[in-house]
């Protein structure tokens, strides 16, 4: 198989060298030259020049001298500067935790000289009659503090609308004398429209201002009724408390030993200058029973009202209210045994007034 490829090869090479021979006395001909129609190029008229370097840039500041640069001013020219302070010198208690200094001690004052006490009370007597400054003192207290006036006030004049009969009540007062003393009478009672008076008594008092606002008062009482002629030894105090609580109270010592009291409070609740809510509490205590007027030891009664009064005029003004009354404990006790009732609900009509 391998000998077939040798045997193409050889005769291959065999044909292939004739041909070559033919050609072997002919001379190449020259390549065709694209541009040899075409005009020459002009000549350069600077062949064969060096071009010269660029000349620099002229300097506008050549040949001009530069001044040499001002120096800034100083803002401290001409000013003194100050020494330095010295050094403080170390302190030896740096550090160290100072006790407070104690508080001096008071100075006593004097007592005044003795010359002081040597003149006259008053400065005056030395220069004028000391009688007639005397008197003068006199009439100017006398006008200014001990001025002398009075008062007459009807606190509740009333009627009664209740279940059974209708009754009515007073309680009129009146005093005269001066800021410090007064005399005050005080008159109440009740009783029963068509019918018996229950209770009526006068009281007569020496009242006298221990506080600005309360008097003390002291005085006798004589009852009218129930026991008609009985006389009693009166202790009060009257005025009034904080908020404006009107405040009346006294204790009775009869003739007979019997001890009671009685203490009324009120307060005036303005609703408008003229329209005037009153609310009232009444009680009253005694220490033994007392079985000729009906009364118990202890508390033995009390009575509540709130009244409505429209002040015309501030002196002059009727009322519209409603009240309670309830006798307790033993007196009350004593009431149901004589057949009445111990309480009682009415309507209020009345008037106060004052001048």
């Amino acid at each position: 198989m391998r000998t077939l490829p040798i045997l193409f090869a050889v005769v291959a090479t065999g044909w292939a060298v004739p041909a070559v021979s033919q050609h072997a006395h002919h001379a190449d001909p020259a390549p065709a030259q694209p541009h040899a129609d075409h005009a020459p190029a002009a000549a350069d008229p600077h062949a064969g020049h060096v071009m010269p370097p660029p000349a620099p840039a002229a300097d506008p500041h050549a040949g001009h001298i530069m001044p040499p640069p001002t120096p800034a001013a100083d803002p401290h020219a001409g000013h003194v500067m100050p020494a330095p302070a010295p050094a403080m010198p170390a302190d030896p208690h740096a550090g160290h935790g100072m006790e407070a200094a104690p508080a001096p001690a008071p100075v006593a004052d004097p007592p005044p000289p003795a010359a002081a006490f040597d003149g006259p009370v008053h400065a005056a007597d030395t220069l004028f009659d000391p009688a007639a400054m005397s008197a003068a003192r006199e009439q100017l207290r006398a006008n200014q503090g001990g001025m002398r006036t009075w008062k007459v006030m009807a606190d509740r004049l009333e009627t009664h609308v209740q279940d059974g009969a209708d009754g009515y009540v007073w309680d009129v007062q009146a005093w005269y004398g001066g800021d410090i003393d007064k005399l005050w009478l005080k008159s109440e009672g009740e009783g029963a429209w068509g019918g018996r008076t229950e209770e009526a008594e006068l009281q007569a008092l020496w009242s006298r201002a221990v506080t600005p606002w309360f008097d003390a008062q002291a005085g006798l009482r004589y009852d009218f009724e129930p026991d008609a002629g009985l006389a009693h030894l009166v202790l009060g105090l009257e005025g009034l408390a904080a908020y404006y609580v009107e405040v009346d109270a006294s204790a009775f010592l009869s003739e007979r030993g019997d001890l009671t009291a009685r203490v009324e409070v009120e307060y005036d609740q303005h609703i408008t200058q003229k329209l005037v809510l009153q609310p009232r509490v009444e009680v009253e205590f005694a220490a033994q029973d007392v079985p000729r007027t009906g009364t118990g030891s202890g508390l033995s009664s009390f009575e509540a009202g709130l009244r409505l009064r429209y002040e015309f005029v501030p002196n002059f003004a009727p009322y519209v209210g409603v009240g309670y009354a309830r006798k307790v404990g033993e007196t009350g006790r004593m009431a149901r045994e004589e057949g009445e009732d111990s309480d009682s609900t009415s309507l209020l009509l009345g008037v106060s007034f004052w001048f």
